[in-house]
C-alpha cells in the first residue's frame, strides 16, 4: 500500500486501534525513519500493548527507526525486517535493549548484521524460540555458536543459503533439545560428521537438506534414526545419497512422512509416485523445489 507511513500514523489517531496488539506493513511504501519517530512522539501509548510488528520490504526503514520503534514497544513478542539492507548490528542492539520480550526474530536477507548482532541477541534472547538468518552472509561459525549455545529454547532456526558456515558451528546444533524445524538449504559445508550431531535433535519434524552437496547416506541414514517423528525431509540436489538411506527413512519414519523430495538425487533409483507411497504411506508431497 502507498503512503503507509502517514495511513499508519492517521490509523493509531482512532480509538479503535489505541491497544493494537498487531501491525503489518510487509512491502508497505512510502513508509520512513521519521514516520516511525512521529508515532512515537504521538501515540506511543497505542503501542504499548503492541505484541508482533511486521517491517518486511520496508527499505526506507533504518537503524534510527528501529530503535524509535522499538522503544515505543516495550512488549514485542514477534519482529520482522525481512530484506532489509540497511539496518546494522546498530539497530539490532537498539532492539534487543529495547524489547526484552522477543520469542520469534525474523532477520532473513538483512546483509549488514554479523556476528556482533548474534552476540548481543544470545545474551539477551535466551528465551527465543524462533529464528530466521537467511542469507545474513556476515554470519560466521561464531556468531552462529552464540545463539546455539545460548538460546537453547528454539524450536525453528532458518539458515538457508549461508554457505559459508562449516561443521564447528552445525554440531552445536545438538544442543537445542526443543528444535523441531530447521533448514540447511546450501549448507555446503555440512558433512556426514555435522549430520550426525544434528540427528540428536529428537524432536525434529521438518529438515531441509537441499542441496547439501557433502552429505551421504551415512549421514541420512543417521538422521533416520535419530529423528523418527520427521515429516518433512528435503534431499534435493544431493547426488552422494542412494537407496540404501531411503530404506533407513522407510524403516524409521514411515510412519511421519509426509513430505520427502528427492528430486536430483541421481543415486536413488527413480520411482513412481505409487512406489514411494509403497514405502511412505503417508507421503503426499513429493517435490518441494521447482
Amino acid at each position: 500500500m502507498r503512503n503507509a507511513g502517514e495511513r499508519l500514523i492517521n490509523a493509531l489517531s482512532l480509538s479503535r486501534y489505541h491497544h493494537v496488539k498487531e501491525i503489518s506493513l510487509e512491502f508497505a511504501q512510502d513508509i520512513e525513519d521519521s514516520h516511525l519517530q512521529l508515532i512515537k512522539k504521538k501515540h506511543s501509548d497505542s503501542l504499548w500493548n503492541l505484541e508482533s510488528l511486521n517491517l518486511n520490504g520496508c527499505q526506507k526503514i533504518g537503524d534510527q527507526g528501529i530503535e524509535v520503534i522499538s522503544s515505543a514497544c516495550p512488549n514485542l513478542k514477534v519482529f520482522s525486517i525481512y530484506w532489509n539492507v540497511r539496518v546494522t548490528d546498530k539497530g539490532i542492539i537498539h532492539l534487543v535493549q529495547n524489547s526484552r520480550h522477543i520469542i520469534d526474530l525474523n532477520l532473513s536477507g538483512c546483509k549488514g548484521i554479523s556476528d556482533e548482532s548474534m552476540r548481543w541477541i544470545s545474551e539477551k534472547y535466551a528465551h527465543l524460540e524462533s529464528l530466521n538468518l537467511t542469507r545474513c552472509v556476515k554470519l560466521t561459525d561464531a556468531g552462529l555458536q552464540q545463539i546455539l549455545v545460548k538460546c537453547y529454547t528454539l524450536r525453528t532456526l532458518n539458515l538457508y543459503a549461508l554457505s559459508s558456515l562449516t561443521d564447528d558451528a552445525y554440531k552445536k546444533i545438538s544442543l537445542l533439545a526443543h528444535l523441531r524445524f530447521l533448514d540447511l538449504c546450501g549448507a555446503q559445508n555440512l558433512s556426514d560428521e555435522g549430520l550426525s550431531h544434528i540427528a540428536k535433535c529428537k524432536n525434529m519434524v521438518s529438515l531441509n537438506l537441499t542441496w547439501c552437496v557433502r552429505i551421504t547416506d551415512q549421514g541420512v541414514i543417521t538422521i533416520a534414526h535419530g529423528c523418527k517423528n520427521l515429516e518433512f525431509l528435503s534431499l534435493f540436489g544431493i547426488v552422494g545419497v542412494t537407496d540404501n538411506c531411503l530404506e533407513a527413512l522407510s524403516m524409521s519414519c514411515s510412519n511421519s512422512l509426509t513430505t520427502l523430495d528427492v528430486n536430483g538425487c541421481i543415486g536413488i533409483k527413480r520411482r513412481s509416485r505409487d512406489e514411494l507411497v509403497q514405502l511412505f504411506p503417508k507421503l503426499t508431497c513429493f517435490k518441494v523445489h521447482s
